[in-house]
């Protein structure tokens, strides 16, 4: 069971002066975007899965707090990448490979099934592909998420569902989703618990890990 807002920050307020700055700076946006998150409702019944998985999204991006344009998608998705690989290799209590294995396998598989959070979809659904591009590689790419499901291989499998949520995200934060809307619904509910449960996660594995290097949180805090 991820830990909730509250637990997460009285361990924050414990234990602050020994993170420095710049972690420092990231578990407290992080935390006080997951706070907000919690209004919206919990990992499993969300009043507003809209805003909770974009609260949450923000979360997430405090912690690995990365700035780069929306057309370097690649990059991006190869920071998701390096994040995750040094999460993994320091979570010792092997919570992050529960999430994927034990908590969230029938969610993870639905997910890979739509379309509609398939980046490459709505690339050819824009022309920037051909009409018919996009479904080879969504089948190329859903093979390969299900060996990485046969092989237990968590690095490769959450970082396919990041990128399928990454799609979402785009979606809503940049205008391309009703809010509330009664189409495609269950992919947002379902991101909303999945993002749920993995920000405190990840959140928690980084204030486990002070003395690893996180790097500068963009938007430093500038006095006037």
């Amino acid at each position: 069971m991820s830990r909730t807002h509250a637990e997460l920050f009285e361990r924050y307020e414990r234990e602050k002066e020994g993170y420095g700055p710049a972690l420092g700076l990231r578990v407290h946006r992080a935390l006080s975007w997951l706070k907000r998150a919690e209004q919206e409702g919990n990992a499993t019944s969300a009043e507003d899965p809209d805003a909770q998985f974009i609260f949450l999204w923000i979360a997430f991006n405090a912690a690995y707090a990365t700035d780069i344009a929306e057309d370097y998608f690649s990059s991006e998705q190869e920071t998701f990448r390096s994040f995750l690989e040094k999460l993994l290799k320091l979570d010792r209590d092997r919570r992050l490979s529960d999430l994927v294995w034990r908590q969230f396998t029938g969610p993870i598989r639905e997910l890979l099934k739509n379309r509609y959070v398939f980046r490459d979809f709505w690339l050819s659904h824009k022309g920037t592909l051909a009409a018919d591009a996009w479904l080879p590689r969504f089948e190329a790419a859903n093979r390969s998420a299900l060996d990485a499901l046969a092989a237990n291989d968590t690095l490769k499998l959450l970082g396919t569902v990041l990128a399928r949520i990454y799609t979402l995200r785009n979606q809503l934060v940049h205008g391309g989703s009703t809010w509330h809307s009664s189409v495609n619904r269950e992919q947002v509910r379902d991101c909303a618990r999945f993002m749920a449960a993995l920000v405190p996660v990840i959140i928690e594995i980084m204030m486990y890990n002070p003395q690893t290097l996180w790097g500068d949180a963009v938007y430093p805090v500038v006095a006037d």
